[in-house]
């Protein structure tokens, strides 16, 4: 069995001193993925054990963005970015392992006023592309911030909402042809009804304590994977970011 958990910390050195080693002790994944670390090389010292190798994606604007990823399972193979193996804004890692692709990925957000929309459409069909490539060779865990809410049962106000940053009906539209190309959204697998199930919330006042949330925070899995499914979490009560830790579980040969 292989746990597996991923967390937009909304910059990992806040969320160091609000209980991050905490939980990372106490989860005890295999393999903990983190997304918008907003830090560069040298600003910070993890110590998460010997048996944890750490890699990092920095973006180069300082501050912003960035990913990273700490295992247990020692990879073949780490590329980070896309086409280039690089990424000016830190936003994938990808570790191959002996059974699957291991894709971090923190989305581009499309802004509050949507100007970046058109190179978020971009970006989501490069994106594919490059997950369905790798998908051919072995299948694909895809896991971070897609900074999209599906389905309106993944918003906790779906109406008012519609055509706003991460709930357009071209975001969403995207993330349906990619799990049309073969892919699962392993929560809403194993949870296909559950409401009020979010990863997100704002910072006014009193919007988590209401669950006035988003889920934009995804495990997806290649399709075939599915009889290895496990188990597929939200760790809604663990505080320290605006998003929490979603989490997956499958049964596997990785050591």
């Amino acid at each position: 069995m292989i746990k597996l958990v991923s967390w937009n910390v909304n910059g990992l050195r806040a969320c160091v001193s609000k209980g991050f080693n905490e939980y990372f002790k106490e989860t005890a994944a295999d393999i903990f993925c983190v997304q918008e670390t907003k830090l560069q090389e040298g600003q910070i010292a993890l110590e998460l054990g010997e048996e944890y190798e750490q890699y990092w994606n920095y973006a180069i604007k300082k501050g912003y963005s960035g990913t990273a990823i700490f295992t247990r399972i020692k990879p073949l193979s780490v590329r980070y970015g896309m086409e280039e193996n690089s990424e000016p804004e830190g936003r994938i890692i990808t570790l191959e392992f002996n059974e699957f692709y291991l894709v971090n990925v923190y989305t581009p957000n499309a802004k509050r006023d949507l100007s970046r929309l058109d190179y978020r459409m971009e970006w989501e069909d490069r994106f594919s592309s490059y997950l369905q490539e790798l998908d051919k060779h072995k299948p694909v865990l895809v896991c971070g911030d897609l900074n999209v809410a599906h389905q309106e049962i993944d918003i906790k106000n779906a109406k008012p909402n519609r055509g706003n940053s991460g709930f357009t009906d071209e975001e969403r539209g995207k993330m349906t042809l990619l799990l049309e190309s073969g892919f699962i959204d392993t929560f809403r697998y194993f949870h296909p009804d559950q409401e009020g199930a979010y990863s997100w919330w704002s910072n006014m006042p009193k919007v988590r304590e209401r669950n006035v949330g988003w889920r934009i925070d995804y495990f997806l899995a290649s399709s075939r994977l599915a009889p290895n499914l496990s188990k597929a979490a939200i760790d809604s009560s663990i505080l320290g970011s605006d998003h929490c830790p979603v989490v997956l579980e499958l049964e596997a040969e990785e050591e």
